[in-house]
């Protein structure tokens, strides 16, 4: 069982702690083969030198972190583009929840977007399942990421879930400090993304007496919705999606993880668009005469996915797959004969197109964002263009 009133079993480095946790991971492989990758031009002796100078997270993001994120953006993207986020204030602590389709990027990206418009950069949530080799972990808690506990008896689960809810409240009003949270556990395999009641029954553990309406306002909520062109783990994503349409169990390999976490870093993703949804407090308005708690947080997920939904930025790859699946060419106007033969060559590379268990899954996780009815919105801010 959980300690209720301690955080010590979730949080992140303290600024006190960064710089001893940074010395003892200087050595690592993976560090190493980071920092390469990250910084091509400098010698292993240089970059060392830099890094144990760093006393803070605010340091090591700022100096390090943001130049590895646009190293990625640079090797394996065209553009990123974002909207929204210039309405922000910058002495807010938002709550950002958005939905989900890379381990490692949604936030990193979420953040260097954050830092790029003079915004407060978050505090993340990760399952522990992900950073259970010393390293990442190590990393993970460097970078201001807290655990979210895995595979927890129900029991386990209340108690990890209370103390979850009043860490985000600390982190939100003691701390002034931005959160981060993905709508739902576990990342988005065939393109509908959805809010878990759970993950917003959690956070309203802390509500105490007040009703979740005034709640939620005072948790300063702002969807997110994060588009890419191309999915580099989209074939990786294959094997659930197949298990689920079987109504099997889908057991992950051991390196399932870091293999999507890898492949998400390296592989080629096209354009990229991050969308803050800034009126949410208008739409809770709209949930004012709900009394009933769970009926509250039933309409609170969908005004949380309708925001992610019309902010989400539709691509050529998804009007493309909406055509083939239905042979049709119902959406060739938002795409060009170029594009189309682009995303049919990329799939016959990654799936075996005379084998229709694969097509489908893989056109869907492309297509459901034209279902679901998402606007054709421009971009309004260029974040990141590489050269």
């Amino acid at each position: 069982m959980l300690p209720i009133n301690s955080f010590d079993s979730i949080r992140p480095f303290h600024d006190t702690e960064v710089h001893a946790a940074i010395l003892s991971i200087l050595d690592e492989p993976m560090l190493k083969t980071i920092m390469q990758f990250a910084f091509p031009n400098q010698t292993e002796a240089e970059w060392k030198a830099q890094l144990k100078t760093v006393h803070s997270t605010q340091d090591f993001q700022a100096r390090f972190v943001s130049k590895i994120i646009r190293r990625i953006l640079e090797t394996s993207s065209q553009a990123l583009t974002t909207s929204g986020f210039e309405t922000l204030s910058p002495d807010a602590a938002y709550l950002y929840i958005s939905n989900h389709r890379d381990i490692f990027l949604d936030t990193s990206l979420i953040n260097l977007t954050l830092f790029e418009h003079g915004l407060r950069l978050t505090a993340s949530a990760i399952g522990d399942n992900l950073v259970r080799h010393p390293f990442l972990n190590k990393i993970a808690k460097i970078n201001r990421n807290f655990l979210v506990l895995r595979g927890l008896t129900p029991r386990e689960l209340l108690q990890s879930s209370i103390v979850m809810s009043k860490y985000i409240h600390h982190l939100l009003m003691e701390q002034h400090r931005p959160v981060w949270l993905a709508q739902r556990e576990g990342r988005t395999k065939d393109g509908k993304d959805a809010t878990h009641a759970g993950v917003l029954k959690m956070l309203s553990m802390a509500a105490g007496k007040m009703d979740l309406l005034t709640y939620f306002k005072q948790l300063k909520v702002v969807p997110i919705a994060i588009s890419y062109e191309y999915d580099p783990t989209d074939i990786l994503k294959i094997p659930e999606l197949l298990a689920q349409a079987r109504q099997e169990k889908y057991i992950k390999g051991e390196k399932d993880d870091f293999n999507a976490i890898i492949t998400g870093i390296t592989g080629q993703k096209k354009r990229i668009h991050i969308a803050a949804c800034t009126d949410f407090n208008a739409e809770l308005d709209t949930l004012k005469d709900i009394t009933n708690p769970n009926q509250f947080i039933k309409s609170l997920t969908q005004v949380i996915d309708n925001q992610i939904i019309s902010n989400y930025k539709l691509w050529p790859s998804n009007y493309i797959a909406a055509d083939l699946q239905t042979d049709s060419e119902q959406y060739a106007p938002f795409y060009s004969v170029a594009e189309k033969t682009y995303f049919v060559e990329r799939m016959q590379k990654r799936i075996d197109r005379d084998n229709p268990a694969i097509v489908a899954p893989f056109l869907e996780m492309y297509a459901n964002p034209v279902h679901r009815n998402a606007p054709k919105l421009a971009c309004s801010t260029i974040g990141y263009s590489p050269k």
